[in-house]
């Protein structure tokens, strides 16, 4: 990290900037090419290991990345705020941000499938105890990602 003055090594404070979070980017090497693709999330400590879940379909673009490469990166921001200025260079902006990289995969068990769509609800509600239609789990693809890399940063 170039800006080590902006660095956030604190876990619990980078565990903070992911709770804050309502985006995360997942990043994909596509041949020659990168793609990129924004979902809602849920997240976990696991002793000192942070883990990613994220629902879609089945089957697509997304789906066959993971089948095929089982790698990903992430990015994640918040705290957005414009600071102004008389002149156009001094202008800045105020932010809280994570990136990282690990492992992706498929929940296939339907009881870590159901944890994990909880974890997601619970990222974005608050309060409520959420039941799940065994169908609906069945139906829907649930994805892993084991950070094993990542970095945070506030300005």
């Amino acid at each position: 990290m170039r800006r080590k003055e902006r660095e956030v090594t604190d876990y619990n404070l980078m565990l903070g900037i992911v709770d804050k979070c309502d985006c995360l980017r997942l990043g994909f090497v596509d041949g020659e090419d990168v793609y990129i693709v924004p979902l809602n999330y849920g997240y976990e400590d696991n002793d000192g290991n942070l883990i990613l879940y994220c629902h879609g379909a089945k089957e697509g673009k997304k789906a066959d990345l993971i089948k095929s490469n089982g790698r990903a990166s992430f990015e994640m921001d918040t705290k957005h705020e414009l600071v102004g200025s008389d002149t156009a260079c001094s202008y800045s902006y105020m932010y809280q941000s994570v990136i990282g990289k690990g492992s992706i995969e498929f929940v296939e068990s339907y009881d870590e499938k159901k944890h994990a769509l909880e974890l997601i609800m619970a990222h974005y509600t608050e309060g409520k105890e959420w039941h799940f239609n065994e169908n609906m789990v069945d139906s829907v693809a649930v994805m892993k990602l084991c950070v094993k890399k990542w970095t945070a940063k506030e300005h």
